[in-house]
């Protein structure tokens, strides 16, 4: 993708904004006795969105307004999902509640407490300063019970990493600028980092990255690891590397494809196509060095490796592992797993 095409990509609005544009509309309905058609909420960075109110519904002493997710052209799960949100009158200041559709915490770990609803800091930060904003607005106390509710939510969660992450029930409502910024990598390498934290917090010591399932189901069985153990790594081999540099843990496995841990051999922390590229040129230098066969005309990693013989395989796999110390500089025991496209293991180098 260009540059410039990336730049003309539509943004959106996190589950977060929209809970809390939707916590504004049902306010006003609860206090100002009727539901506006739409609302503007100001956001973190200055930016003020304006959503319109697709549900209504109110009782005696509690109404909710709903909205209809808007991810922009970013590939989101939760994209057109409506986000509901009921407010009742309270005490003690506001409170979260997780309604159909979304999580509660089961395990230490993340930023939000075992037991409590899936709904993150920068959220409740915004839903708490839009309650107390109404409640000046109408001459009100700022005591309210929030409950968020996402129909669909509890499916839709099975496409997210949340069950892994001990969220159960549903969606997390999530976001930290309120703005889904297409194609964005900061919401995945968050997501390793969170995988990372719970890991961590229920005592694991062994973490494996892989670049897909194929190699994670691969690594899984070799090392007989937990599912908690297993991060959504994906492409992002630096976002784990760098997020374990300070956040240690005994051993770490790095699996993956030949074409990948090519790459990461090479010295790329972001693997995916459109960042980088196998230099075949240098897999040619490395496989002539190691009395192998020349490569430099391989369409692919793969294909060189089927030239050249598994040698090359290992060679690869004991450059990557290097590549992975050179980042973490620590005393965490390192691992590299190599596999073919049905799973099969080519090479293994370091623990493994």
């Amino acid at each position: 993708m260009s540059r410039n095409s990336h730049q003309n990509l539509r943004r959106g609005w996190t589950t977060g904004a929209c809970a809390t544009a939707a916590t504004k509309a049902a306010l006003q309905a609860l206090w100002g006795g009727d539901f506006p058609s739409d609302v503007m909420i100001a956001l973190p960075k200055g930016e003020t969105p304006r959503f319109e109110i697709i549900h209504r519904e109110s009782g005696d002493g509690w109404a909710e307004a709903g909205v209809r997710k808007d991810a922009g052209d970013d590939p989101d799960v939760t994209h057109g999902a409506l986000i509901i949100v009921r407010v009742e009158r309270g005490t003690g200041g506001v409170s979260f509640h997780a309604g159909s559709g979304v999580g509660t915490i089961t395990k230490p770990g993340l930023p939000i407490a075992v037991g409590e609803p899936a709904i993150n800091p920068k959220p409740r930060e915004m839903m708490i300063g839009i309650v107390k904003e109404c409640a000046a607005q109408f001459g009100q106390a700022a005591n309210i019970s929030i409950t968020i509710s996402i129909p669909g939510g509890e499916e839709i969660a099975t496409k997210t990493w949340n069950p892994r992450l001990g969220i159960v029930g549903g969606l997390s409502v999530l976001g930290t600028t309120g703005i889904v910024r297409p194609f964005s990598c900061s919401a995945w390498i968050a997501s390793i980092h969170r995988g990372i934290d719970v890991a961590r917090a229920i005592g694991l010591d062994h973490l494996s990255g892989c670049t897909g399932s194929t190699s994670e189901a691969s690594v899984q069985s070799l090392h007989q690891l937990p599912d908690e153990a297993m991060l959504d790594m994906g492409d992002f081999v630096g976002g784990v590397l760098k997020y374990l540099k300070k956040h240690p843990v005994k051993q770490l496995t790095i699996g993956g494809g030949i074409g990948k841990i090519t790459k990461l051999a090479q010295g790329a922390m972001d693997l995916h196509s459109a960042r980088s590229q196998v230099d075949f040129a240098q897999l040619n230098a490395w496989s002539v060095d190691a009395g192998l066969a020349e490569v430099r005309q391989a369409n692919t990693a793969l294909e060189a490796v089927e030239i050249a013989g598994i040698g090359l395989a290992q060679c690869v796999a004991n450059k990557a592992k290097v590549q992975i110390d050179l980042v973490l500089k620590s005393e965490i025991e390192t691992d590299v797993v190599v596999i073919d496209r049905t799973g099969k293991i080519l090479a293994k180098a370091g623990r493994a």
